[in-house]
C-alpha cells in the first residue's frame, strides 16, 4: 500500500474513534489527484457512512413556493431580479397547491417535504398561508417538514415549529473567504447567524452549499469545517448548473472525480450528517450519480429543484437502489 493510501487509512481510523479531522488532514485528503488515490478516499468514505448511519437513503422533495423577484444579488441564482434571466416568476402559490405537492412527495417515497420561497423573506401574508398549508400537511400524512424561507426573525422560527416543521434550510453556499465573491447584499455571518438561531430555537438545520462556482479546493474545505463547528444534521451539496444570464453562466465544470471527491471529503469531516446529493447532480455527474452515493453521500433531493427539472422519480429510486441503499 503506497504512502498516501495508508494514510488515508489512519485519518479514517481516527474518525471511527471519534477523533475530528485535522485542517492538514482535510488539506490531504482534497488535495488528492490520482484515480486510484481518489477511489481508495471515496471507499473509506463510504465506510465511515456505513458506520456512523444506516443504509436508508433520506429523500426530500420540495416545492418552489415562490419564484422570482429576488432583491439579492446571488451570481449563481437565476431567481435574482438583477439578472435577465428565463426563470419563471412568480407569487405565493395556493395554500392547495403546497399540500398537493406534499401528498405527491409522501406517494412518491419522500420522507421529507421541503417549503421553499425565493427572496429574503415573506410577507406576513405568505408566511400565514405557509403555516396554514403546514397544519394542513400534518393533518394529512407523517411525511417531515421542512422549510427554506430566507431569514427568519425568533417570532417567525417558532411560529414554524408550531406548525409542525422540524427541519430548516439555509446554505451557507461557500467560505467565508470566497462569500463576497458570490453575494454582496448580505454577509456571511447574517447566514451563520441565522443557523446558529435555528439551533437555540431547537431546528435541526439543513445547510450546505454549492460546488464548482469558482471556489478553491480550500474553500471547499472551510465551507465542511465551517458547517462541522456549526453541528449541522443534513449536508445539501449542489453542483452548479450555470444558469444563462446570471454572473456565472460561463464557469466551467468540475470534474466528476473533483466532485466525489469532496463528497467523500465531507464525509470524513462531517461523519455523522446526512450528506444529500441535491441540484446539479444529473448535470454534472450523469452515470457518475451512483459512484457519488458511494462516496459518503446517503441523501438525495428527488423530484426536482427550483427552476430546474431532475430526473423522473423512478429513475431516481433505482440508482439509490443500485446504489446499496434502502428507501423505508
Amino acid at each position: 500500500m503506497t504512502d498516501s493510501l495508508s494514510r488515508i487509512n489512519v485519518i479514517k481510523d481516527r474518525v471511527f474513534a471519534g477523533l475530528r479531522v485535522a485542517w492538514q488532514e482535510g488539506l490531504f485528503l482534497i488535495g488528492l489527484e490520482k484515480d486510484k488515490e481518489i477511489e481508495f478516499l471515496c471507499q473509506a468514505a463510504d465506510e465511515i457512512r456505513k458506520h456512523f448511519s444506516s443504509d436508508k437513503a433520506d429523500l426530500c422533495s420540495l416545492i418552489n413556493a415562490k419564484s422570482g423577484c429576488c432583491s439579492e444579488d446571488c451570481a449563481f441564482c437565476s431567481q435574482s431580479a438583477r439578472y435577465g434571466t428565463e426563470a419563471r416568476s412568480y407569487p405565493l402559490v395556493s395554500e392547495d397547491e403546497i399540500v398537493n405537492a406534499a401528498n405527491r412527495a409522501y406517494e412518491n417515497g419522500a420522507h421529507r417535504f421541503c417549503v421553499v420561497t425565493s427572496g429574503r423573506s415573506p410577507d406576513d401574508n405568505e408566511f400565514d398561508s405557509i403555516l396554514s398549508a403546514l397544519r394542513r400537511i400534518r393533518k394529512t400524512n407523517d411525511i417531515a417538514l421542512d422549510c427554506s424561507l430566507g431569514f427568519l426573525r425568533d417570532e417567525r422560527m417558532s411560529a414554524l415549529k408550531q406548525a409542525g416543521a422540524s427541519r430548516v434550510n439555509h446554505n451557507l453556499e461557500t467560505s467565508a473567504d470566497y462569500y463576497p465573491s458570490i453575494v454582496t447584499t448580505h454577509s456571511y455571518e447574517d447566514r451563520v447567524s441565522t443557523v446558529k438561531r435555528l439551533k437555540q430555537a431547537g431546528f435541526e438545520v439543513c445547510s450546505g452549499g454549492i460546488l464548482g462556482m469558482g471556489e478553491s479546493r480550500e474553500d471547499r474545505l472551510k465551507l465542511a469545517f465551517k458547517l462541522r463547528e456549526l453541528e449541522v444534521n443534513c449536508v445539501p451539496l449542489n453542483i452548479l448548473n450555470p444558469r444563462k444570464g446570471t454572473p456565472l453562466e460561463s464557469q466551467l465544470k468540475l470534474s466528476c472525480n473533483e466532485i466525489v471527491k469532496t463528497i467523500a471529503c465531507f464525509r470524513f469531516i462531517i461523519p455523522s450528517a446526512t450528506i444529500k446529493l441535491a441540484g446539479g447532480r444529473e448535470v454534472n455527474l450523469g452515470p457518475d450519480q451512483e459512484r457519488a452515493l458511494r462516496s459518503g453521500a446517503n441523501g438525495v433531493i428527488i423530484g426536482g429543484y427550483l427552476t430546474t427539472a431532475g430526473s423522473p422519480v423512478e429513475e431516481d429510486l433505482a440508482l439509490i437502489k443500485r446504489a446499496g441503499f434502502s428507501l423505508s
